[in-house]
């Protein structure tokens, strides 16, 4: 499979191009990894734990780690005089990030799960959409075509792309069903979702700082703003309660792949981001294989075509 973005151009020696490899193969492993980590962590087949906790861990290791690398490769820049020109465009970006989680859980509250699935794939649009309006990156037809064709495989794979053989648990067997409130709610979600990506590329790429300061503003904002709607919304359940060595697993993975993204967004495009998400449908699916006894359905294959013709599409084709 073709390696995603301008970062893995000619240009690059071929070390860079491995690691730049190494990076994109690593986030498409934490994406695909996530839901089947989520469900290994179940109790009695619901989360005991607080998901806004596992966020703020999330942004807290984030802001750690992005420390630690300015400690070690840029350190000359502590004493530096930066501007709250340089600091403040990071706030709205971590309250628009904050935002777009918090949708994930209310609108649920109007549709099912299979329905939030299906039409949660409308991001892809509109990311790119925004992408093209806002950072002046014109898009080819055949690229359109790729970004359409992204989206045809996650709505396939969402549709039934794994089932269980008992007959439960299949997207099928559940009922579909979305209010008008729902879809007025899903429309923003895949708004704010591309547009709080599109922001967080301008940002970093418009600003003449290193990645690793950039990373320490987006990530102190992100620890604050999600610890506030943490305790705004918090319930008797305590911080740590219900934890267990999978949700660190998570929290770790998680950041880490929030690092990686930082990166491709610096040095690529939420265009690269979008592939590599798509792409961890593969490893959702085989996980979910390996570790549930799912079984793979022929819409997991057709998603699977899918997303090969829209990496030949949009990076092989010259």
């Amino acid at each position: 499979m073709a390696v995603f973005g301008k970062a893995a151009g000619a240009a690059l020696s071929p070390s860079q191009r491995g690691l730049w490899g190494l990076m994109l193969l690593s986030s498409v492993a934490i994406y695909g990894s996530h839901a089947p980590l989520l469900t290994l962590c179940k109790v009695d087949g619901a989360i005991p734990f607080s998901s806004s906790a596992v966020v703020v861990l999330i942004e807290l290791t984030k802001l750690v780690l992005s420390l630690l690398f300015l400690l070690t490769w840029d350190r000359q820049l502590l004493g530096a005089a930066v501007s709250w020109r340089h600091v403040a465009p990071f706030a709205l970006s971590a309250l628009l990030y904050a935002a777009n989680n918090n949708l994930v859980v209310h609108m649920q509250l109007f549709m099912d799960p299979s329905t939030y699935q299906i039409l949660s794939n409308l991001k892809i649009v509109s990311t790119a959409l925004l992408y093209s309006l806002f950072l002046r990156q014109r898009l080819r037809v055949r690229q359109w075509l790729a970004l359409c064709l992204l989206m045809a495989a996650g709505v396939s794979y969402s549709c039934g792309g794994l089932r269980d053989p008992r007959g439960s648990g299949s997207p099928s067997a559940m009922q579909l069903h979305v209010t008008l409130v729902g879809l007025l709610l899903i429309s923003v979600y895949c708004l704010i979702s591309g547009l709080s990506a599109v922001y967080t590329e301008a940002i970093l790429k418009t600003q003449v700082l290193p990645l690793n300061l950039q990373n320490l503003f987006l990530y102190f904002f992100g620890v604050l703003v999600n610890l506030v709607g943490h305790f705004w919304s918090s319930t008797e359940r305590g911080f740590l309660e219900g934890f267990s060595f999978w949700v660190l697993v998570i929290v770790v993975s998680q950041a880490l792949n929030g690092l990686i993204m930082s990166v491709v967004m610096k040095h690529s495009s939420n265009i690269t981001r979008l592939f590599v998400i798509s792409c961890s449908i593969l490893v959702n699916a085989l996980l979910s294989v390996a570790l549930f006894n799912l079984q793979l359905t022929l819409l997991f294959f057709i998603a699977v075509s899918c997303i090969g013709l829209a990496v030949h599409l949009y990076y092989g084709v010259t």
